[in-house]
């Protein structure tokens, strides 16, 4: 049997993304904000910096004369 009032109480919370997306979920808070969501990290959109990527490697073959 769970002991009463060891947990906190879960509330329905609205996480904020920087990118302005919301959306609501279960917490101890009542609000939470992230800097990245599923909205606008990479790693789920798929659209990645592909500029920074050719910058870094241009960088790397001109560093060690590859060209």
């Amino acid at each position: 049997m769970a002991k009463k009032g060891l947990h906190p109480e879960r509330v329905e919370c609205v996480i904020t993304c920087a990118c302005g997306n919301s959306f609501t979920t279960l917490s101890n808070k009542e609000s939470h904000f992230v800097e990245t969501c599923s909205k606008c990290s990479p790693a789920y959109t798929g659209k990645d910096n592909k500029v920074t990527r050719k910058g870094n490697a241009d960088k790397f073959k001109k560093k060690y004369n590859l060209d």
